[in-house]
């Protein structure tokens, strides 16, 4: 438990001191799958983000604090429709806390898809995500989530 309560400040002081640095949208908004909870998505150029969730995790090795953070590229003209509907694939990491269970931390890859409502400042996005389980033991671990973001500019 010690461990989360010094690695949950420090991971927002770095992710906030990366969002801060550049005058680009960020999205808030929610997830619902693993973990589910707040999902946040920070732009930095056209077709990359940081995509940031925290949350309550329930599929794992146990139920307790789900966070994972990502690196996305997205593909704007995979999908052609009248909509806007760029597919996005990436890299990141994972961290679970279960609840009296040791602490699970692994690689993830993640594919998915947003909806860019015309006019809106949101999106809707449905992602699967499978990830290699790097402690405390060895294993393949799946995700998923849907979920939507408002944007704002500063």
């Amino acid at each position: 438990m010690k461990k989360v309560i010094v690695l949950i400040p420090l991971f927002f002081f770095l992710l906030s001191s990366i969002l801060l640095s550049q005058d680009k949208d960020l999205g808030v908004g929610v997830i619902l799958g693993e973990p589910s909870g707040l999902s946040v998505k920070y732009w930095t150029s056209e077709s990359n983000a940081i995509d940031l969730a925290v949350g309550y995790s329930f599929m794992s090795l146990g139920t307790g604090l789900g966070i994972h953070i990502d690196y996305l590229y997205h593909v704007n003209d995979l999908i052609e429709s009248e909509y806007k509907l760029p597919v996005y694939y990436g890299f990141g990491v994972r961290f679970s806390f279960p609840d009296n269970e040791n602490t699970v931390f692994g690689a993830r890859g993640v594919f998915g898809v947003l909806w860019y409502p015309e006019n809106l400042p949101i999106d809707l996005f449905a992602e699967i995500a499978p990830s290699f389980r790097l402690l405390p033991s060895a294993a393949l671990d799946f995700g998923f989530g849907i979920g939507g973001r408002y944007y704002i500019k500063f």
